[in-house]
């Protein structure tokens, strides 16, 4: 018993034992990955209206809106950063800037709540 005890606590010491014992880290997900997380975060968001152009959406709505415009943009887009910046702050038709009211009644530049919502997925929240 003290043997095991003993090799369980110098396994602890170790840096892979550490990562082992934590959940996945975000930061080992692939950008791609990162992507697709955040859009299924925008389509299950509860109470959120996305307004684009004047007009609003629901947040299934703006999940698919961004995934198409993700899809056309290609291999340019590489990095949820950049997702968020190129295609998830403004219209690329008109260069308005996307807001988002949430079920409070606050609004905001939907480039402020996406990088919310990447810190949330990133910290695990």
């Amino acid at each position: 018993m003290r043997t095991f005890i003993l090799i369980a606590a110098l396994l602890a010491g170790l840096p892979f034992a550490s990562h082992a014992a934590q959940p996945a880290a975000t930061s080992a997900r692939t950008p791609a990955a990162e992507i697709d997380a955040l859009i299924d975060r925008v389509a299950h968001a509860k109470g959120v209206v996305f307004i684009r152009n004047g007009s609003e959406y629901t947040a299934t709505e703006a999940a698919a809106h961004l995934q198409r415009k993700r899809e056309a943009a290609g291999a340019k887009v590489r990095t949820p950063e950049q997702f968020i910046d190129v295609l998830g702050s403004r219209s690329s038709m008109s260069g308005k800037p996307y807001r988002v009211r949430l079920a409070d009644g606050r609004e905001m530049d939907s480039a402020t709540w996406l990088n919310g919502l990447l810190r949330d997925l990133r910290t695990g929240r």
